[in-house]
Protein backbone atom coordinates (compact mmCIF):
# COMPACT_ATOMS: atom_id res chain seq x y z
CA UNK A 1 0.00 0.00 0.00
CA UNK A 2 2.75 2.11 0.93
CA UNK A 3 4.30 1.46 -2.24
CA UNK A 4 1.23 2.00 -4.17
CA UNK A 5 1.01 5.65 -2.75
CA UNK A 6 4.80 6.41 -3.07
CA UNK A 7 4.39 5.43 -6.82
CA UNK A 8 0.76 7.48 -6.92
CA UNK A 9 2.41 10.89 -5.63
CA UNK A 10 5.48 10.65 -7.71
CA UNK A 11 2.99 10.66 -11.08
CA UNK A 12 1.07 13.21 -9.78
CA UNK A 13 4.12 15.46 -9.16
CA UNK A 14 5.24 14.34 -12.87
CA UNK A 15 1.86 15.80 -14.44
CA UNK A 16 1.77 18.69 -12.39
CA UNK A 17 5.42 19.65 -13.26
CA UNK A 18 4.34 18.66 -16.56
CA UNK A 19 1.46 21.07 -16.60
CA UNK A 20 3.59 23.70 -15.52
CA UNK A 21 6.21 23.43 -18.33
CA UNK A 22 3.51 23.31 -20.36
CA UNK A 23 2.05 26.43 -19.11
CA UNK A 24 5.24 28.43 -19.39
CA UNK A 25 6.85 27.27 -22.89
CA UNK A 26 3.12 27.23 -24.71
CA UNK A 27 1.31 30.15 -22.40
CA UNK A 28 -0.72 31.10 -25.83
CA UNK A 29 -1.74 27.28 -26.30
CA UNK A 30 -2.79 27.06 -22.84
CA UNK A 31 -4.92 29.88 -22.93
CA UNK A 32 -6.49 28.69 -25.84
CA UNK A 33 -7.00 25.11 -23.72
CA UNK A 34 -8.38 27.47 -20.88
CA UNK A 35 -10.86 29.21 -23.11
CA UNK A 36 -11.95 26.08 -24.44
CA UNK A 37 -12.54 24.25 -21.39
CA UNK A 38 -15.00 27.32 -19.99
CA UNK A 39 -17.22 26.96 -23.11
CA UNK A 40 -17.21 23.29 -22.72
CA UNK A 41 -18.65 24.18 -19.05
CA UNK A 42 -21.06 26.04 -20.19
CA UNK A 43 -22.14 24.15 -23.28
CA UNK A 44 -21.36 26.82 -25.99
CA UNK A 45 -19.66 26.41 -28.99
CA UNK A 46 -17.39 28.91 -31.67
CA UNK A 47 -19.25 30.04 -34.81
CA UNK A 48 -19.23 32.67 -36.89
CA UNK A 49 -21.83 34.11 -40.16
CA UNK A 50 -21.04 37.18 -42.66
CA UNK A 51 -22.89 40.67 -41.86
CA UNK A 52 -22.55 43.09 -44.45
CA UNK A 53 -18.35 43.51 -44.68
CA UNK A 54 -18.09 42.15 -41.02
CA UNK A 55 -17.30 38.71 -39.99
CA UNK A 56 -19.45 37.86 -37.07
CA UNK A 57 -17.85 35.33 -34.42
CA UNK A 58 -20.14 34.37 -31.58
CA UNK A 59 -20.58 31.47 -29.32
CA UNK A 60 -23.95 29.49 -28.90
CA UNK A 61 -25.44 26.88 -27.09
CA UNK A 62 -28.24 25.67 -24.97
CA UNK A 63 -32.00 25.05 -26.15
CA UNK A 64 -34.83 27.07 -25.07
CA UNK A 65 -36.16 30.65 -25.33
CA UNK A 66 -33.15 32.67 -26.61
CA UNK A 67 -30.54 35.57 -25.04
CA UNK A 68 -28.54 37.43 -26.59
CA UNK A 69 -25.71 39.19 -24.64
CA UNK A 70 -23.58 41.89 -25.56
CA UNK A 71 -20.08 42.78 -24.16
CA UNK A 72 -18.78 46.85 -23.53
CA UNK A 73 -15.92 48.78 -25.14
CA UNK A 74 -13.09 46.69 -25.71
CA UNK A 75 -14.63 43.60 -24.56
CA UNK A 76 -15.20 40.26 -26.36
CA UNK A 77 -17.81 37.14 -26.00
CA UNK A 78 -15.87 35.13 -23.61
CA UNK A 79 -16.50 37.71 -20.73
CA UNK A 80 -20.34 36.08 -20.42
CA UNK A 81 -18.99 32.02 -20.66
CA UNK A 82 -19.00 32.05 -16.64
CA UNK A 83 -21.82 33.75 -16.13
CA UNK A 84 -23.15 31.51 -19.22
CA UNK A 85 -22.44 28.50 -17.33
CA UNK A 86 -25.63 29.31 -14.86
CA UNK A 87 -28.24 29.68 -17.46
CA UNK A 88 -28.88 26.21 -18.16
CA UNK A 89 -32.70 26.40 -19.84
CA UNK A 90 -32.14 28.86 -22.21
CA UNK A 91 -30.43 28.84 -25.85
CA UNK A 92 -27.33 31.50 -25.69
CA UNK A 93 -26.16 33.71 -28.47
CA UNK A 94 -23.21 35.60 -27.47
CA UNK A 95 -20.97 37.67 -30.55
CA UNK A 96 -18.20 39.45 -30.26
CA UNK A 97 -19.66 42.95 -31.03
CA UNK A 98 -18.55 44.18 -34.82
CA UNK A 99 -14.74 45.70 -33.93
CA UNK A 100 -14.19 43.67 -30.79
CA UNK A 101 -12.59 40.31 -30.09
CA UNK A 102 -12.72 37.88 -33.50
CA UNK A 103 -15.03 39.49 -35.38
CA UNK A 104 -13.70 41.99 -38.38
CA UNK A 105 -12.03 45.54 -37.61
CA UNK A 106 -12.84 47.38 -41.09
CA UNK A 107 -11.43 50.86 -40.93
CA UNK A 108 -14.07 52.26 -43.48
CA UNK A 109 -16.69 51.66 -41.15
CA UNK A 110 -18.45 53.27 -38.72
CA UNK A 111 -18.80 52.22 -35.22
CA UNK A 112 -21.37 54.80 -33.75
CA UNK A 113 -24.10 52.93 -31.75
CA UNK A 114 -27.00 53.43 -34.25
CA UNK A 115 -24.28 51.55 -36.93
CA UNK A 116 -23.84 49.15 -33.98
CA UNK A 117 -27.13 48.64 -33.32
CA UNK A 118 -27.82 48.05 -37.03
CA UNK A 119 -25.54 45.52 -37.44
CA UNK A 120 -26.35 43.25 -34.42
CA UNK A 121 -30.42 43.58 -35.84
CA UNK A 122 -28.68 42.02 -38.91
CA UNK A 123 -26.72 39.68 -37.06
CA UNK A 124 -30.13 38.55 -35.06
CA UNK A 125 -31.66 37.83 -38.65
CA UNK A 126 -28.78 36.20 -40.05
CA UNK A 127 -29.60 33.56 -37.44
CA UNK A 128 -33.50 33.86 -38.06
CA UNK A 129 -33.91 34.81 -34.18
CA UNK A 130 -37.55 36.34 -33.97
CA UNK A 131 -38.11 37.18 -30.50
CA UNK A 132 -35.12 37.11 -27.84
CA UNK A 133 -34.42 38.45 -24.45
CA UNK A 134 -31.40 41.01 -24.49
CA UNK A 135 -28.61 42.18 -21.77
CA UNK A 136 -25.80 43.87 -22.07
CA UNK A 137 -22.79 45.53 -19.83
CA UNK A 138 -20.85 48.70 -20.09
CA UNK A 139 -21.41 50.36 -24.42
CA UNK A 140 -23.25 46.97 -25.00
CA UNK A 141 -25.85 48.17 -22.45
CA UNK A 142 -26.57 51.08 -24.68
CA UNK A 143 -26.71 49.06 -27.65
CA UNK A 144 -29.18 46.91 -25.91
CA UNK A 145 -31.35 49.45 -24.47
CA UNK A 146 -31.15 51.47 -27.77
CA UNK A 147 -31.82 47.92 -29.52
CA UNK A 148 -34.82 47.35 -27.38
CA UNK A 149 -36.04 51.31 -28.23
CA UNK A 150 -35.58 50.54 -31.86
CA UNK A 151 -37.19 46.96 -32.19
CA UNK A 152 -39.70 46.47 -29.35
CA UNK A 153 -41.45 43.61 -31.23
CA UNK A 154 -38.39 41.25 -31.14
CA UNK A 155 -37.17 41.89 -27.73
CA UNK A 156 -39.18 39.92 -24.82
CA UNK A 157 -36.81 41.45 -21.82
CA UNK A 158 -33.69 43.54 -21.42
CA UNK A 159 -30.93 43.48 -18.84
CA UNK A 160 -28.73 46.64 -18.68
CA UNK A 161 -26.01 45.91 -16.32
CA UNK A 162 -24.19 49.38 -15.67
CA UNK A 163 -25.29 50.50 -19.29
CA UNK A 164 -23.27 53.61 -20.70
CA UNK A 165 -25.26 56.67 -21.01
CA UNK A 166 -26.75 56.46 -17.75
CA UNK A 167 -25.25 60.30 -16.24
CA UNK A 168 -24.81 60.13 -12.14
CA UNK A 169 -24.44 62.69 -10.17
CA UNK A 170 -21.35 61.52 -8.81
CA UNK A 171 -18.26 61.27 -10.94
CA UNK A 172 -16.90 58.08 -11.10
CA UNK A 173 -12.93 57.61 -10.91
CA UNK A 174 -12.90 56.83 -15.04
CA UNK A 175 -14.63 59.98 -15.80
CA UNK A 176 -12.77 61.96 -13.36
CA UNK A 177 -8.82 60.58 -15.22
CA UNK A 178 -11.31 61.50 -18.43
CA UNK A 179 -11.65 65.03 -17.88
CA UNK A 180 -7.89 65.39 -16.85
CA UNK A 181 -7.22 63.93 -20.40
CA UNK A 182 -6.29 59.99 -19.79
CA UNK A 183 -8.53 58.01 -21.20
CA UNK A 184 -7.69 54.30 -19.78
CA UNK A 185 -9.87 52.41 -21.94
CA UNK A 186 -7.21 53.39 -24.60
CA UNK A 187 -4.62 52.17 -22.42
CA UNK A 188 -1.33 51.69 -24.76
CA UNK A 189 0.95 50.01 -21.91
CA UNK A 190 0.79 47.75 -19.47
CA UNK A 191 0.48 49.77 -16.77
CA UNK A 192 -2.48 51.57 -17.87
CA UNK A 193 -4.28 48.26 -18.46
CA UNK A 194 -3.33 46.86 -14.81
CA UNK A 195 -4.89 50.96 -13.96
CA UNK A 196 -8.60 49.98 -15.86
CA UNK A 197 -8.47 46.74 -13.93
CA UNK A 198 -8.46 48.67 -10.57
CA UNK A 199 -11.03 50.88 -12.10
CA UNK A 200 -12.85 47.73 -13.44
CA UNK A 201 -13.25 45.81 -10.52
CA UNK A 202 -14.09 45.78 -6.85
CA UNK A 203 -11.98 42.69 -6.68
CA UNK A 204 -10.09 42.15 -9.51
CA UNK A 205 -10.03 37.88 -11.14
CA UNK A 206 -7.46 36.14 -10.09
CA UNK A 207 -5.55 35.45 -13.79
CA UNK A 208 -2.34 33.42 -14.03
CA UNK A 209 0.95 36.01 -15.05
CA UNK A 210 1.00 34.48 -18.53
CA UNK A 211 -2.76 34.51 -19.34
CA UNK A 212 -2.96 38.16 -18.36
CA UNK A 213 -0.20 39.44 -20.42
CA UNK A 214 -1.74 37.79 -23.25
CA UNK A 215 -4.85 40.07 -22.83
CA UNK A 216 -2.68 42.76 -22.07
CA UNK A 217 -0.92 42.37 -25.31
CA UNK A 218 -4.47 42.27 -27.22
CA UNK A 219 -5.53 44.90 -25.92
CA UNK A 220 -2.60 47.57 -26.63
CA UNK A 221 -2.29 45.57 -30.04
CA UNK A 222 -5.87 47.07 -31.05
CA UNK A 223 -5.04 50.27 -29.26
CA UNK A 224 -5.96 52.27 -32.46
CA UNK A 225 -8.63 50.64 -33.67
CA UNK A 226 -10.43 50.90 -30.26
CA UNK A 227 -9.87 54.60 -30.43
CA UNK A 228 -11.45 54.67 -34.02
CA UNK A 229 -14.83 53.16 -32.65
CA UNK A 230 -14.64 55.39 -29.00
CA UNK A 231 -14.12 58.74 -31.94
CA UNK A 232 -17.10 57.13 -33.67
CA UNK A 233 -19.06 56.43 -30.81
CA UNK A 234 -18.64 59.78 -29.43
CA UNK A 235 -22.19 60.75 -31.50
CA UNK A 236 -23.76 58.86 -28.23
CA UNK A 237 -24.18 60.74 -24.91
CA UNK A 238 -26.81 59.77 -23.36
CA UNK A 239 -29.82 57.29 -23.11
CA UNK A 240 -32.58 59.46 -21.98
CA UNK A 241 -34.40 59.75 -25.50
CA UNK A 242 -34.12 56.01 -25.80
CA UNK A 243 -35.61 55.12 -22.31
CA UNK A 244 -39.48 56.10 -22.81
CA UNK A 245 -39.99 53.95 -25.57
CA UNK A 246 -38.87 50.80 -24.18
CA UNK A 247 -42.11 48.38 -24.05
CA UNK A 248 -39.99 45.24 -22.41
CA UNK A 249 -39.56 44.72 -19.00
CA UNK A 250 -36.07 45.90 -18.15
CA UNK A 251 -33.80 44.82 -15.17
CA UNK A 252 -31.45 47.03 -13.90
CA UNK A 253 -28.36 45.92 -12.49
CA UNK A 254 -25.44 47.94 -11.31
CA UNK A 255 -22.10 47.11 -9.02
CA UNK A 256 -22.17 49.46 -6.06
CA UNK A 257 -18.37 49.87 -6.18
CA UNK A 258 -18.52 50.69 -9.55
CA UNK A 259 -15.64 52.98 -10.67
CA UNK A 260 -15.98 52.91 -14.34
CA UNK A 261 -19.72 54.35 -14.20
CA UNK A 262 -20.99 55.23 -11.17
CA UNK A 263 -24.01 53.53 -9.74
CA UNK A 264 -25.85 56.57 -9.62
CA UNK A 265 -26.67 55.88 -12.61
CA UNK A 266 -29.80 53.57 -11.28
CA UNK A 267 -32.03 56.62 -10.39
CA UNK A 268 -31.88 58.31 -14.40
CA UNK A 269 -33.09 54.72 -15.79
CA UNK A 270 -35.60 54.29 -13.36
CA UNK A 271 -36.99 57.78 -13.86
CA UNK A 272 -37.49 57.15 -17.57
CA UNK A 273 -38.61 53.38 -17.86
CA UNK A 274 -41.80 51.98 -17.63
CA UNK A 275 -41.29 48.51 -15.96
CA UNK A 276 -38.33 47.85 -14.53
CA UNK A 277 -36.59 45.84 -11.54
CA UNK A 278 -33.31 46.93 -9.62
CA UNK A 279 -30.78 45.03 -8.30
CA UNK A 280 -27.67 46.39 -6.93
CA UNK A 281 -24.91 44.19 -6.09
CA UNK A 282 -22.59 44.84 -3.09
CA UNK A 283 -18.98 44.97 -3.09
CA UNK A 284 -19.06 45.19 -6.84
CA UNK A 285 -17.36 46.52 -10.21
CA UNK A 286 -18.46 47.08 -13.51
CA UNK A 287 -18.59 43.68 -14.74
CA UNK A 288 -20.41 41.82 -12.34
CA UNK A 289 -21.03 39.09 -14.58
CA UNK A 290 -17.11 38.37 -14.51
CA UNK A 291 -16.78 39.44 -10.80
CA UNK A 292 -19.73 37.48 -9.60
CA UNK A 293 -21.07 35.31 -12.54
CA UNK A 294 -23.04 32.90 -10.69
CA UNK A 295 -24.84 35.62 -8.28
CA UNK A 296 -25.62 37.72 -11.07
CA UNK A 297 -26.93 34.84 -13.10
CA UNK A 298 -29.20 34.38 -9.98
CA UNK A 299 -30.47 37.60 -10.45
CA UNK A 300 -30.90 37.45 -13.64
CA UNK A 301 -32.57 34.53 -13.56
CA UNK A 302 -34.94 35.57 -11.16
CA UNK A 303 -36.23 38.31 -13.20
CA UNK A 304 -36.85 36.24 -15.96
CA UNK A 305 -38.88 33.88 -14.03
CA UNK A 306 -40.55 36.82 -12.63
CA UNK A 307 -41.11 37.92 -16.11
CA UNK A 308 -42.56 34.72 -17.61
Amino acid sequence: MKKFLKYGLIVIGAVIVLLAAFYFLFPELAFKLAIDAQRRSADLVRKEVQVDDHRIVYLEGGTGETIVLLHGFGGYKDQWTAFAKYLKGYRLVIPDVAGFGESSRVPTANYSVESQVGRIDRFVEALELDQFHMAGNSLGGAYAATYGAKHPGKVLTLALLAPAGAPSPNKSEFLVQLERGNNLLLAGNAEDVEKLLDLIYAKKPAIPTAFKKILVADWIAHGSFNRKIWNDSQTFQSLEPVLPRIQAPVLILWGDQDNMLDAGGVAFLEKSLKNYRTVVMKATGHCPMIEKPEETAKAYRSFLNEKR
